[in-house]
């Protein structure tokens, strides 16, 4: 049921497939152009945000974005933990593959956000 304040009672649910510009290798906000793809998230009062990732050299995480020195700390330590450079066997799709490959499938959190008065929570 939706009101004036967005959906507070009952269940809501949509799919929306999302296309997010390439980037370079690296740790990039994506926030804003997901929140421009997906305009009713304002719709929703409480809930939550699932985002799968298709492509299997690539890694999403949920991390705090005030402060841009987590990104730069947050490639430094990904550079550390998966160099280039080491003898890899699986290169056909360049030689940083294997190192996104690698880290797509480290452990981490789910990639759910909060949805809290009408937009992503974290």
């Amino acid at each position: 049921m939706a009101s004036n304040r967005g959906i507070q009672i009952g269940s809501a649910w949509f799919q929306r497939k999302l296309n997010l510009r390439p980037q370079h290798r690296g740790v990039h906000l994506v926030t804003e152009e997901i929140l421009k793809q997906v305009p009713e998230l304002s719709q929703f009062a409480v809930g939550l945000c699932h985002i799968q990732i298709m492509h299997t050299s690539a890694s999403l995480a949920l991390n705090e974005s005030w402060d841009p020195d987590v990104r730069d700390d947050m490639e430094m330590m990904l550079n550390k933990i998966v160099p280039e450079g080491l003898p890899y066997r699986h290169s056909c799709e360049g030689p940083d593959d294997m190192v996104v490959v690698t880290l797509s499938g480290c452990p981490r959190d789910s990639p759910l956000s909060p949805v809290s008065a009408a937009s992503c929570s974290s």
